[in-house]
């Protein structure tokens, strides 16, 4: 759920998928590991919760995995 009315607003998918997007907004490519690492240092998040933030990214077409293996911002 993107905004549960149940967890506190900085443990959802929303809100962490928000730093994730901040973060590519500033590297534009960027390999998945060195960006999870990037993002860990802003607000700390499990791998499971920043795969779902990109996962939700991606489904509202703002970011991609090249072919090269690399989180690409498509904004």
């Amino acid at each position: 759920m993107l905004l549960p009315d149940t967890v506190q607003p900085r443990n959802s998918i929303y809100f962490n998928g928000a730093i994730v997007l901040e973060v590519l907004q500033e590297v534009k490519i960027i390999n998945f590991l060195a960006l999870f690492g990037l993002v860990t240092e802003r607000q700390r998040m499990s791998m499971s919760v920043f795969t779902l933030c990109l996962d939700w990214l991606y489904l509202i077409d703002v970011a991609l995995v090249n072919s090269k293996g690399e989180v690409e911002l498509c904004i």
